[in-house]
């Protein structure tokens, strides 16, 4: 999900104790889904129509995956729901990588592109801002902290 490891990204003040670089460690990963999450229509890179594949997504701890997602036939919209998601993360230890998946079957082609189409890269275009959310995420617990 992201580039660098967390341990090499997080302030000196967070790395005091379990308490804040768990919570850090766990805000982090929910302000990346939620970068990954945002429609363009909020300003995000995320393509929605008819949003299975916005509320395909499903995270993990551990590194199983799940299986791939095929959109039922006759259904116009699907709502993303991000409490399952939230579960996964609070329940993370900080030796666990968090994997957020999209398991709809177009997925993949959606990133990287297909059939002479360009991917729109929302997953890597996300990613690549995991640097600046530690940051500013260890800076909004240092401040709820009053330090």
């Amino acid at each position: 999900m992201a580039q660098g490891t967390f341990s090499a990204k997080i302030s000196d003040w967070v790395k005091e104790t379990r308490e804040r670089r768990d919570a850090v460690y766990r805000a982090s990963a929910q302000r990346m889904v939620e970068i990954m999450q945002t429609p363009r229509a909020a300003g995000g890179n995320l393509r929605v129509d008819t949003g299975f594949l916005r509320a395909s997504l499903v995270a993990t701890v551990g590194g199983n995956l799940p299986p791939q997602t095929i959109k039922p036939d006759g259904v116009a919209a699907f709502t993303y729901d991000a409490a399952a998601i939230n579960l996964v993360i609070a329940g993370a230890e900080i030796n666990e990588p968090i994997t957020a998946v999209y398991t709809a079957n177009y997925a993949r082609p959606r990133e990287y592109g297909a059939r002479g189409q360009a991917g729109d890269r929302w997953v890597a275009l996300a990613s690549q801002r995991w640097p600046q959310v530690v940051e500013q995420e260890c800076a909004e617990a240092k401040a709820r902290a009053g330090g």
